[in-house]
């Protein structure tokens, strides 16, 4: 029979007004095992039948509460189980949306009839306000937290303030008389551990002594994050990222932002950073973020009993992150909009500006800097910049392009070795050997010693009058009167050749070590490690370029700008261009990486040189592959994302990619009326898809819906415990009336209430481009696949991915022919040359084999051979 075709895995749509299910990004078949936690929440409710008031609700039989048939009146109070979604499952974008809109078309109508009432809808309409504000309050303090314990523990490495030991090094030099400007690092109060142990302060023994005590803290620090995390937290390593953007997309990974989570990677985060591991704090401080603002959300019924409203949360507070990470409020937003939100509206873009402000707000008022800055490397420049520079501001977005390449395919190649071999089961020894050799490589280049944000602080800087680093030992030509903040170019001194050897080295240290650094079982961030690569890349090209204009100023090229005592280059805004081209690489983030870089230096006249080099380093990425670090490790874990900047070019069709397949087992399906108890339960103890498609009849197989397996497993446990009479050989009947019974027939079971009256269907002729559209736009977990009425599959989220990746690695983007369009078309031939096989497991209507085959049989291709 024609039913027998029928698809038999998937996952269905439920619509607002079914008994909400965990239906997994799986597919239906890989339901078995899942074990089953039926709580609910309070506002679950089965909308299609007669309401009561609070929480008690009536099954109707055909819109008569009454019925001759005595039918179980399902839900007299909450079931457990109704409404909330399994972990590692897709939550239904489409009916959370219209639960909430039946939720406040519910607040309104009773709004009016008492005080109480309209306070409670006051109270829900700025509930989203209110956490929003929570959220920012608590981003921006925990920020603080964290940057100002991150400081003072990187100095523990080097020695510790006896006057007060909370101080780092230089809250302890502040209030000193003894301290000179040139030696603003030296006091009495602060000591080196050299000093502290053996009472030398210079000559080898204090050298050898302060490097073992730099490794011995470096991986003190690094093994109790590791042990932290691997204990308490797991959730608590990595990024975050990845797993932000896919849980915004709807996918429910539980504890992942939650208290301990939060708890675990503030804590874990200030001592990754400290043992000058390279990575940064300001990827990890998005995930703090969102984990304030997942907690938040459950103190407000509104976001906590939907899971599609705390996803708007959740994107004001990566923008709170961002906001806090940079000092970058509008760029958080920004961030928030063009890299990890899924659904973005636009109540939810004033929010998260809010929430940017609020967090900012706080963190200024915090000051954990000391300079009354959000950051530690803000930085504010004076010159312009002239039309020549284009030209070594491309070069650096070509090398950042190179760079985000580069690291993309080493990174995710290391961490697919990682989960392949035994060395990814041995996360404490990977950080410690990590550790180990960052500190011994580290210690003995003072650009790798620093803290990684203070490095890029002091390559970031220009050189004024009271610099004192190596970077600005230029040779004074000219004797100046009095300090001014332009200082004319000047020929570089032997400190400046010498820091460009160690910035060099640097370089190439921070590239492999970032490698093996990003992925590892500590909080780790990427932007920071980027930004330095660039910055020092920059910065030597910088230096390059200004030399070139003072030795050759009479260059055509230099020749209009760069005459003798102009400052004509700064070396400072070519590391600042560089950091931004290398991050850019790595994320490929456009728009909203050149705000955030736009806001640390407060300079307008500098957007078009970042532009310039955050474009050419996407062009020059995208050149070796799309996808940006995120999106690569979210392909590497398996999550289901469907990236929306990703574009369908091929010519499938749906009954390409719908299950099932030829030989694949026929679809278990039921039918609306003529099913028993015992029928449904054999079916459900049998098989271990979590849905089944209910159809007319086995004669017609028109499509009339699609039940869960939970779904119908709770129903019929509810019935037997509140009902008498309901045995197994009691009628289902999922239609609207029942059909006529012998006197002598047991009471039947209704579950129409339980029933996906309108799953979302495409034809089997329908182009994937489409159905793709319509899985990112609408946010589907799957849709049927019909002819005529008649179900011929069902197509998932999964099945979309594994189509997307079958043909990334294996076949070209088939191009239409140049008659794409014509009423009929021509054979499809394979590589090679050869026609490819029709698909005969689909059987539309009996065929007769010498008929000439029409144009809708032409066109279904078996897509095994694509």
């Amino acid at each position: 029979m024609e039913s027998e075709q029928l698809f038999h895995r998937g996952r269905y749509r439920n619509s607002y007004n079914s008994i909400t299910s965990a239906s997994s990004d799986e597919e239906l078949l890989d339901g078995a095992g899942v074990i089953m936690d039926f709580q609910t929440s309070e506002d679950d409710n089965l909308l299609d039948g007669d309401t009561a008031v609070g929480t008690h609700y009536t099954m109707t039989n055909g819109g008569s509460i009454n019925s001759s048939t005595h039918l179980l009146d399902l839900l007299d109070e909450p079931i457990p189980g109704v409404g909330t979604y399994d972990d590692f499952h897709t939550i239904d974008w489409v009916r959370e949306k219209c639960k909430d809109r039946e939720r406040h078309r519910r607040i309104n109508s009773k709004k009016k009839e008492s005080a109480w009432e309209m306070t409670k809808s006051l109270y829900d309409a700025w509930s989203g306000w209110l956490v929003v504000t929570l959220t920012g309050l608590a981003s921006g303090a925990l920020a603080g937290l964290i940057d100002i314990a991150a400081d003072w523990m990187t100095d523990l490495k080097e020695g510790i303030c006896l006057s007060a030991l909370w101080y780092n090094h230089e809250q302890c030099c502040w209030g000193s008389n003894e301290t000179t400007f040139e030696e603003r690092d030296k006091c009495p109060q602060w000591k080196t551990w050299a000093e502290l142990i053996i009472g030398q302060a210079e000559g080898p023994g204090s050298y050898i002594m302060n490097y073992i005590m730099y490794i011995f803290w470096a991986l003190s620090f690094a093994f109790l994050a590791v042990s932290l995390v691997k204990v308490f937290a797991p959730y608590a390593c990595g990024s975050g990222i990845p797993e932000i953007k896919t849980i915004l997309s709807g996918f429910i990974i539980r504890g992942y932002l939650g208290k301990w989570t939060l708890m675990i990677k503030t804590i874990t985060l200030v001592l990754a950073v400290a043992s000058g591991l390279s990575l940064g704090k300001e990827g990890p401080l998005v995930h703090v973020a969102c984990c304030c603002g997942n907690i938040f959300s459950y103190l407000f019924p509104k976001y906590s009993t939907n899971e599609a409203k705390k996803r708007e949360v959740l994107s004001a507070a990566s923008a709170a992150g961002v906001s806090v990470a940079f000092g970058a409020p509008i760029g958080g937003v920004l961030f928030s909009l063009e890299e990890v939100s899924y659904y973005f509206p636009l109540k939810t873009l004033w929010r998260s500006f809010f929430a940017a402000l609020v967090a900012a707000f706080v963190l200024r008022s915090i000051n954990p800097f000391g300079n009354s800055r959000l950051v530690l490397f803000y930085v504010e420049y004076h010159t312009p910049w002239y039309l020549f520079e284009l030209f070594p501001f491309i070069l650096l977005g070509v090398f950042g392009g190179l760079w985000g390449a580069f690291f993309i395919r080493a990174n995710i190649a290391w961490c697919r070795r990682r989960k392949s071999t035994k060395f990814g089961k041995y996360p404490v020894l990977e950080v410690i050997i990590v550790a180990a050799i960052t500190a011994v490589i580290a210690f003995p280049n003072p650009y790798t010693r620093l803290n990684t944000s203070e490095l890029i602080k002091e390559l970031f800087t220009d050189c004024g009058p009271l610099e004192s680093s190596s970077l600005c030992d230029y040779r004074n030509d000219m004797n100046a009167s009095k300090i001014v903040d332009d200082i004319p170019d000047r020929p570089a001194g032997s400190g400046v050749y010498a820091a460009i050897w160690q910035l060099c080295l640097a370089l190439i240290f921070k590239i492999i070590m970032t490698v093996f650094t990003f992925g590892i079982k500590v909080p780790s961030g990427l932007f920071i490690p980027s930004m330095a690569i660039g910055a020092i890349a920059g910065r030597i090209v910088g230096i390059a370029v200004e030399q070139l204009a003072y030795y050759h100023h009479d260059w055509f090229i230099f020749k209009e700008w760069c005459e003798v005592g102009a400052d004509c280059i700064t070396p400072g805004l070519y590391a600042m261009v560089g950091a931004a081209a290398c991050l850019g690489g790595v994320t490929r983030m456009t728009v909203s990486l050149v705000v955030i870089v736009f806001e640390l230096t407060g300079g307008l006249e500098y957007i078009v040189p970042l532009m310039a080099a955050v474009m050419t380093s996407k062009w020059v990425g995208d050149a070796f592959g799309r996808e940006g670090i995120y999106e690569a490790h979210i392909r590497l874990n398996g999550y289901p994302f469907l990236d929306a900047k990703e574009e369908f070019t091929h010519t499938t069709l749906a009954a390409d990619v719908m299950r099932p397949r030829r030989n694949d087992s026929p679809l278990a399906v039921l039918t609306q009326d003529n099913m028993t108890v015992d029928d449904i339960e054999t079916m459900i103890n049998e098989t271990s898809y979590n849905g089944f498609p209910v159809i007319m009849s086995k004669e017609s197989q028109r499509l009339v819906g699609f039940a869960l397996r939970r779904d119908l497993t709770i129903a019929i446990e509810s019935a037997r415990k509140k009902q008498e009479g309901v045995v197994g050989s009691s009628r289902v009947c999922f239609a609207q009336h029942t059909p006529s019974l012998p006197a002598e027939s047991p009471r039947p079971l209704k579950l129409r209430s339980i029933l996906d009256m309108s799953p979302f269907t495409v034809t089997d002729h329908t182009p994937m481009e489409i159905v793709v559209d319509i899985f990112r736009k609408l946010g589907l977990r799957q849709c049927l696949v019909t002819h005529n009425g008649i179900v011929l599959g069902i197509i998932t989220k999964k099945n979309i991915l594994e189509h997307l990746e079958q043909l990334k690695q294996h076949v070209e983007p088939l191009t239409p022919p140049w008659h794409y369009n014509k009423k009929r078309y021509p054979p499809s031939y394979g590589p090679d040359g050869k026609p490819r096989p029709r698909v005969h497991n689909v059987r539309l209507s009996p065929v007769d084999e010498e008929r000439e085959e029409t144009e809708e049989e032409v066109h279904l291709l078996n897509s095994t051979t694509l």
